[in-house]
């Protein structure tokens, strides 16, 4: 078990691979309900309306889908199908229960997509890109499994989102590898969350793969 009890600091304190599996692991059984209901956690549907907005199709895959709420509300819109990958098997255990998903697959991001090239027409991504170990150069991955004119919808934590870089690589994306890159700040958290954290924003990131 970890030192720190599952909770958005110690998700914010994430540091490798290991202390992700560990923390997720976890949380994962409550993860919904004492986390994404008691603090209105609002990103998920931000995230997916913003693809949706944008003209997103199917496949999707779902970047770091943690237990589906994304993934749920792209689904209620009737965007599939959707694949999730996330690396924490726990996480993908709840999110396959909700009957969202076409296929889970478990993997690390920093190592890659284990899928074929160009296997998506989509790609969205909801708190994946926040203040743990995932930075900018895992949107190579995900560049890599998109078909040409995909649309992407990512979510970055606002607090860093110049700090680690995600700035300016996007902006230096946009001479041949993406178009269309729009970026959208928005609030994590509804009007019900408390705490120091619920007036903290995202930016998300829309763009289409060139």
């Amino acid at each position: 078990m970890s030192k720190t009890p599952p909770n958005l600091n110690a998700a914010y304190g994430l540091k490798s691979s290991d202390d992700n599996k560990q923390l997720y692991a976890e949380w994962a059984g409550d993860y919904d309900d004492s986390f994404a209901t008691r603090e209105d956690y609002q990103l998920p549907a931000h995230t997916a309306r913003a693809f949706v907005g944008a003209g997103g199709q199917g496949p999707v895959l779902d970047v770091g889908a943690g237990t589906g709420l994304c993934g749920g509300v792209l689904a209620g819109f009737g965007v599939g199908p959707i694949d999730a990958i996330d690396i924490s098997a726990e996480m993908l255990d709840q999110a396959m229960r909700k009957d969202i998903y076409r296929d889970a697959i478990e993997a690390d991001l920093n190592a890659g997509i284990p899928v074929p090239r160009e296997s998506y027409s989509g790609v969205v991504s909801s708190g994946t890109f926040t203040h743990g170990h995932v930075g900018p150069d895992a949107l190579n991955a995900l560049l890599r499994v998109a078909r040409h004119g995909a649309q992407f919808a990512i979510s970055i934590n606002a607090s860093h989102f110049e700090t680690m870089g995600f700035d300016a690589v996007l902006k230096g994306f946009e001479a041949e590898r993406i178009h269309n890159l729009v970026l959208n700040k928005v609030r994590i958290y509804g009007d019900l969350a408390i705490g120091p954290n619920k007036d903290d924003q995202a930016i998300i990131a829309l763009f289409e793969k060139s």
